[in-house]
Parts: structure tokens; C-alpha cells; sequence
């Protein structure tokens, strides 16, 4: 009981700005890894961006050898490597803390990244509308179909159950929500939002979810400038970040749930073109 009062009481606060990293380059990822926080810009070399994650000081840069588009970055603390996706070559990347790198193709455009229990990488293609789960080594274990409803989706995690949590809308479709799938990927088991909005049952560009250790689900929403939170049923809890706290707009985000911190990509856009970006971090 006294567990659950205090998680309740951690829900209840609103999440404060406690540091911004540096304006630069668009950042498209973002997540820490052996104590220091890894940022990912689209950049030609340098693209990784290595902060102590006490001191938030730049500690060095990592370069992306064959790198050419970039979606998303996430990490594994079990091999202790950084995986990106690459929309472009239509491939992995694995980079390790030294830098040193290999990558895999994934013979569509990969998007969202997450690491599952097993320690293989889920790479979700939203044109194809699968998740493709590859060993950390790059061969696939198994593809994924997202039921017919589900219309581009962005990213997708697995739970400890074998479900899967995504988040799916581009700009112009009708339906914009996150949705608890079936670990066969056949159904639809729960969801939240619908047609694209900016109420508290609806969402705008859901590009890119974090998952706690109690299957809270934080969404990143671009047009509504938001992170929401949602229950382990997808019901609204609250706003975590509004749009006053950022100065763009939304992309990527990561939970560091020992430190309680959030992290968010907060990037300027020009005519649907990233221009700018940097990484806002939040108490929560």
C-alpha cells in the first residue's frame, strides 16, 4: 500500500525543467548508457554527443561511419552498445562506448527503435507497418504485422507480457492514437485516442513513447508540443510536459526512471524541415 501512495504521489508532480543541453543540430535521439547521456543530431560526423549525466558537461563525440539518415537511437545496457535507425541505407547502425560500429540492413525504412526483455532490437517500419525483431548480432528473428487499423505506425515496445505498446498517426491521417497490441500482432487489446485533436482523450502526431517499470506510458506528441501520460490500461492520467516548456517542438523522449528524469528533443521545424535542436531534461 505504502508503494502504491508513493507512486501515486510521483504521478502527481508536475515535471520541472532542470537542465537544457546545448542548441545545435536537430536531435532525433536520445538515452543514457554506462552513466552518461548519449544525444543524436543529423549531422554529417559527430552525430553522437556524449554528456555526464550529473553534470550534463559534453565529455566527447561519437562519428557514424556510412551513417545517412537518421530516425532514432536507443541502447542496451546488456551489451553495452546504441543502436540507430537509418532511414536512408535502410539500416542499423551498432555503435559501441568506443565507437567502434557495424551495421545491418532492415530492407525497409526503419523508424522507432526499443530493446525488449531478450535484449533483441525492435525496429518499427510504419510503411510496411510491421516490427521487425532482430538479434543484437542483426539477424531477424521474426516480423510482426500490426492489425489492418493499424495506419503508420511510429514506434513500438514490448511489455514483460509479450504486448506491444505503439503509438501511430502521420500528419494527414484521420486516426492518431496509441494502442496495446497483441504479442502475435493480430488485435488490438486497448487503446487511447482516435481522430487527431488536442483534448485530453485525443492526440496530434504521437511519434515516440518511454515505458516504466509500472507500464506507465509517457507520448511525445509533436502538433499538440506535449509529452501525455497514459495508464497501463491507456487511460489519460496528465500532462507531463505542456507547451510552455518547450520552445519547438517534441520528438523523441527517454525515461530515466532510477534518476527520475525525462528526457526530451525538443527541435524547430522550417516548412516540415528540422532546422535546430537540443535536449530539454525534466524532473518528474
Amino acid at each position: 500500500m505504502l508503494k502504491w501512495a508513493c507512486w501515486t504521489c510521483f504521478l502527481c508532480t508536475d515535471g520541472q525543467v532542470v537542465h537544457t543541453l546545448p542548441e545545435g543540430a536537430p536531435v532525433v535521439g536520445v538515452t543514457i548508457l554506462g552513466g552518461q547521456v548519449f544525444v543524436l543530431r543529423r549531422k554529417e560526423r559527430d552525430q553522437v554527443e556524449v554528456y555526464d549525466v550529473i553534470t550534463y558537461r559534453l565529455q566527447r563525440c561519437l562519428t557514424v561511419p556510412g551513417a545517412l539518415g537518421f530516425m532514432d537511437m536507443t541502447s542496451c545496457e546488456h551489451f553495452l552498445c546504441l543502436y540507430i535507425s537509418d532511414h536512408i541505407v535502410q539500416s542499423v547502425h551498432s555503435l559501441g562506448l568506443q565507437g567502434n560500429a557495424t551495421q545491418w540492413p532492415v530492407s525497409d525504412k526503419p523508424q522507432g527503435l526499443s530493446v525488449n526483455a531478450a535484449h533483441n532490437v525492435l525496429v518499427t517500419c510504419g510503411l510496411a507497418r510491421t516490427i521487425k525483431e532482430f538479434s543484437p548480432r542483426g539477424d531477424l528473428l521474426r516480423d510482426v504485422t500490426f492489425p489492418d487499423d493499424v495506419i503508420h505506425p511510429w514506434h513500438a515496445i514490448q511489455l514483460a507480457s509479450g504486448q506491444f505498446i505503439a503509438c501511430q498517426g502521420y500528419s494527414k491521417d484521420f486516426v492518431h492514437r496509441v494502442s496495446k497490441i497483441s504479442e502475435d500482432g493480430l488485435e488490438i487489446v486497448q487503446s487511447h485516442g482516435e481522430m487527431s485533436g488536442s483534448d485530453t482523450g485525443q492526440h496530434n502526431l504521437p511519434v515516440h513513447m518511454a515505458v516504466d517499470n509500472n507500464e506507465f506510458v509517457f507520448v511525445v506528441e509533436i502538433n499538440n508540443r506535449r509529452v501525455t501520460l497514459l495508464s497501463p490500461t491507456l487511460n489519460y492520467v496528465r500532462q507531463v510536459v505542456s507547451r510552455n516548456q518547450v520552445k519547438w517542438r517534441p520528438h523523441r523522449l527517454y525515461l530515466d526512471v532510477h534518476r527520475r528524469r525525462l528526457y526530451v528533443a525538443d527541435n524547430q521545424d522550417h516548412h516540415s524541415t528540422l532546422t535546430a535542436g537540443r535536449v530539454v531534461v525534466f524532473s518528474i
